[in-house]
C-alpha cells in the first residue's frame, strides 16, 4: 500500500535530490577573486550579490530531475515488493554514478584555475546524495519488514 513507511522514505529521498537545485555542491573563488558556486544546473558567479549563470549543465540537470522523480515512481510499484527492491538498488547505483559525474565535472572546472576539491570548498549539495542513499536504505528496510509481515500472515492461514 502507498501509506507505508517506505513511501515516506522514498518521498524524502526524492525531496533531498531536488535539493540539489537549491544548494551548490562546490563553491570556490576564481583567479579574479569572484565567488563562484557549482550547482547541477551550471556554474554561477556572484557579482554585487547577484548570481549570474556562466555556464550550464543541461544533461546533468535532466539526469537530476529523472533521479528525483524515480523514487516517486518506485512508490507506485507497491504491489510488487521484489520489483521495488530491485528499483531501489538500481537507484542507489545511479546515485553513485551521479556522485562520480558531479566530482569529475567539478574537478574539470577547478583544474582550469589550478585548484582542487577540498574541505574548504565543499558545499551542502555534496552531502545530499549520501542522505538520499540513507533514505533509500531505510525504504529497503521498510519493504523487507512488510515482506516478513506478509509471510507471517500467510503462515497463520
Amino acid at each position: 500500500m502507498i501509506q507505508r513507511i517506505q513511501s515516506v522514505w522514498l518521498l524524502v529521498s526524492s525531496l533531498v535530490l531536488f535539493g540539489l537545485f537549491l544548494f551548490p555542491y562546490v563553491g570556490y573563488i576564481d583567479l579574479v577573486g569572484l565567488g563562484k558556486n557549482i550547482y547541477v544546473t551550471g556554474v554561477y558567479s556572484s557579482v554585487n550579490n547577484v548570481a549570474t549563470k556562466e555556464s550550464g549543465f543541461l544533461l546533468m540537470t535532466i539526469v537530476t530531475v529523472l533521479l528525483g522523480l524515480f523514487p516517486l515512481f518506485i512508490v507506485f510499484k507497491y504491489k510488487s515488493r521484489k520489483l521495488q527492491l530491485k528499483l531501489i538498488l538500481g537507484q542507489v547505483v545511479l546515485l553513485c554514478l551521479m556522485a562520480i559525474w558531479m566530482f569529475v565535472a567539478a574537478s574539470r572546472i577547478l583544474d582550469q584555475i589550478n585548484q582542487t576539491i577540498g574541505a574548504n570548498n565543499i558545499g551542502v549539495g555534496f552531502f545530499l546524495l549520501p542522505v538520499s542513499v540513507i533514505c533509500l536504505a531505510f525504504a529497503i528496510k521498510g519493504i523487507r519488514n512488510d515482506e516478513k509481515l506478509i509471510k507471517s500472515a500467510d503462515r497463520l492461514r
